[in-house]
């Protein structure tokens, strides 16, 4: 059985919550910017460039971390750059597939429910990686930025050895950002023929 610390329990069940509600919201309202195609068009597409990355920065993180992450500090590959790169990456993807809803509302909502929710998280994180591996942890983090990566300290192994049934699990998690903007375009068309009522419009 998978061993999921309080910090991750906290951060799968505001990440589950927040997504039904801004379904809710997107099942029932429409973009403002539909009416200047040019504008919507960038929108969209910078959302599918950003989802994109965030899918490929989630594998990345999810090659270095899988069989490894309650027992080994992991310090090489994105980890090298920044301590969380699982959660920028999945900030980048969050926010990607928010523009693909060519609004510009939501992506804000999604950057302020990250700002407002994610550090308590990642402290509790941290917390526990102290526990568990002290001075090390320290060092770490002393040389090593939270969130956004310092390009500069990239260290990559020459080889590595990797849980494939735990990757395999990952491969699926990061799609999900493919998948969403699937849904999300799947609404937009019911909306057009009139399946889903349209009740606002967002910037």
């Amino acid at each position: 059985m998978a061993y999921h610390s309080t910090s991750e329990k906290l951060r799968i069940l505001v990440s589950r919550i927040f997504v039904i509600f801004l379904l809710i919201i997107i099942l029932f309202s429409d973009s403002h910017w539909q009416f200047h195609e040019l504008i919507d068009t960038l929108i969209f597409a910078a959302g599918c460039v950003l989802a994109s990355i965030g899918a490929m920065g989630r594998l990345w993180c999810s090659l270095y971390i899988s069989g490894y992450k309650n027992d080994v500090l992991i310090t090489t590959g994105p980890y090298s750059m920044s301590r969380h790169p699982l959660y920028f990456f999945s900030l980048i993807g969050a926010l990607g597939v928010a523009f693909t809803t060519e609004t510009l509302l939501i992506p804000l909502i999604v950057l302020i429910v990250f700002i407002s929710c994610y550090p308590s998280i990642i402290l509790g994180e941290e917390k526990r990686l102290l526990s568990i591996h002290g001075e090390k942890f320290k060092q770490y983090c002393r040389r090593t930025p939270a969130i956004f990566p310092k390009l500069s300290l990239y260290e990559e192994p020459e080889t590595y050895v990797v849980n494939p049934k735990i990757f395999k699990k990952s491969i699926f998690s990061a799609l999900w950002f493919i998948w969403f903007i699937a849904i999300l375009e799947i609404v937009e068309t019911f909306h057009e023929v009139g399946i889903l009522p349209v009740y606002f419009r967002l910037y």
